[in-house]
């Protein structure tokens, strides 16, 4: 009741006739002093109006329920961590104890370089420096003299492995599968001295995983 007469109170306005008058209620004509034009439109129009329907939703709508209840009571981010905990423990274990246990590598695994020989023991590399121009950070040095056949050799093959980037364009430059990229990547050294592999060191890698890198090779041909 009081907010009944408070709120007719605010509706009720003075005019500069000393006369009090409500405008929401009664229509101003043109003589009134507080007559403006776009009334004429306002009471001419409202009752053309079609009143706005209200939209009253009868289904729940449950995303919006959870993510109130979710952000209220924040400890279901805990909950939600502790499920996963739970579920992820019964998963099978896939840590090994490296370097007791070793993980399979795939033959497309670019390691540690080797240079091959011919099944006969003749040195594949052919000097055609393919390899050394194929080479983004230029790591690899080779020189070469003729032999008695008129052909090529390699009397120096050096490659900076702390220049290198394991990225193979060597391997995919040789025509021949001379100089190769093994899956050892167990290689590591103290002194920068022994990262500085010359061309005994490369055919002593290539005979020790000759049969490895053979695979690979093999692997890699097949699905070209």
């Amino acid at each position: 009741m009081i907010r009944r007469v408070l709120r007719s109170f605010t509706n009720i306005q003075k005019g500069d006739d000393g006369q009090e008058y409500s405008y929401t209620q009664v229509p101003m004509d043109q003589h009134h002093p507080h007559y403006t034009p776009h009334q004429d439109y306002y009471w001419s129009t409202k009752d053309e109006l079609s009143p706005h329907p209200l939209e009253i939703r009868t289904d729940v709508d449950w995303e919006s329920t959870l993510n109130h209840w979710h952000r209220k009571f924040w400890a279901a981010d805990i909950l939600k961590m502790v499920w996963m905990m739970g579920m992820h423990s019964f998963e099978t274990e896939v840590t090994i104890n490296y370097p007791a246990e070793k993980g399979p590598l795939s033959p497309l695994f670019r390691g540690e370089h080797g240079l091959r020989r011919y099944p006969t023991g003749e040195e594949r590399c052919i000097a055609c420096k393919l390899c050394e121009a194929a080479c983004p950070p230029r790591a690899i040095k080779i020189e070469a003299e003729p032999r008695p056949d008129n052909a090529r050799k390699t009397i120096r093959y050096d490659i900076d492995m702390t220049k290198c980037i394991y990225c193979g364009y060597c391997q995919e430059a040789c025509p021949v599968d001379a100089i190769v990229l093994s899956s050892n990547f167990e290689f590591s050294t103290l002194a920068h001295s022994d990262m500085l592999y010359t061309k005994t060191k490369l055919i002593d890698n290539g005979d020790r995983w000759e049969a490895q890198l053979a695979r690979n090779l093999e692997w890699i041909t097949k699905r070209q």
